[in-house]
């Protein structure tokens, strides 16, 4: 059975979004601006991107899946950094943050399109884009999550730090305490997905399934499989983006870089 939407139930979805913002507006907690935003682009995006798979399902080309996926991997590498109040300076923020998110995408991609397609038809843009969207978008939050809490904590602790490196200790001596609660914070959201998965929440991919008319059984069955995934593949990204980071903030006589920052509240110009 396909559930079909209709006007009315988005103009209802809609409103309740403004309802939220509306509150914001009322408490003056300040979020209605951000979030009337996100859901324009969200719709603009999600039509957009609807329109397109259309087109690249009806085409079935291997090259075309890939060449979306690396579009795809573009845009979040881009988004890990787009709202951190620290970021690193220029070109090595797009270059780390894209090598975390597809450094651990790529490898649990390449493995779950292989285990549930086979070798043949791992490349099949309807199985494929899909899959790598769900694992691409955890490995972002987590390397996203990762950094904003490795970032605060060292401007935060930095008088700390550099008179540990001060006194002899390595970089990693120093910054190890924060690396490891920054790759922590990283995980959290996957690790509340896992322990809250058909007790607290009911999935997304085992609800589709189920609503699709799979036997509930397996749709759990391949939930199972895809939370292992992104919990692999969340862990990758946030370790990954946290030591690409600290090696890009420190330097081989171990002396802490924070030059190497850009810091989105001091004034421009």
């Amino acid at each position: 059975m396909v559930i079909a939407l209709t006007p009315v139930d988005l103009v209802t979805a809609v409103a309740l979004m403004l309802t939220s913002a509306g509150l914001s507006l009322f408490l003056s907690l300040g979020f209605h601006k951000g979030m009337v935003w996100a859901s324009i682009r969200m719709v603009v995006q999600l039509l957009l991107v609807g329109s397109l798979l259309r087109l690249v399902f009806r085409q079935d080309s291997a090259a075309l899946t890939v060449l979306i996926f690396l579009a795809m991997l573009t845009a979040a590498a881009h988004e890990v950094g787009a709202r951190q109040p620290r970021r690193l300076q220029g070109g090595w923020r797009h270059l780390i943050n894209g090598a975390a998110v597809s450094m651990s995408t790529i490898f649990v991609s390449a493995f779950a399109l292989v285990t549930v397609l086979g070798a043949d038809n791992w490349l099949e843009p309807a199985h494929a884009i899909p899959i790598g969207g769900i694992i691409l978008g955890t490995a972002m939050n987590s390397a996203s999550i990762a950094l904003n809490a490795l970032l605060s904590n060292i401007g935060n602790e930095r008088d700390a730090i550099e008179a540990q490196l001060a006194l002899g200790g390595s970089r990693f001596s120093a910054l190890s305490p924060l690396m490891r609660r920054a790759v922590n914070a990283g995980i959290i959201p996957v690790m509340n997905q896992m322990v809250g998965a058909g007790i607290i929440t009911m999935p997304g991919i085992m609800s589709g399934q189920i609503l699709a008319g799979q036997d509930p059984l397996n749709a759990a069955t391949y939930q199972v499989f895809l939370m292992l995934l992104l919990a692999a593949s969340g862990t990758a990204s946030a370790i990954f983006a946290v030591y690409f980071t600290v090696f890009r903030l420190s330097d081989e006589r171990h002396r802490l870089r924070l030059d190497r920052l850009e810091d989105e509240r001091r004034p421009k110009g």
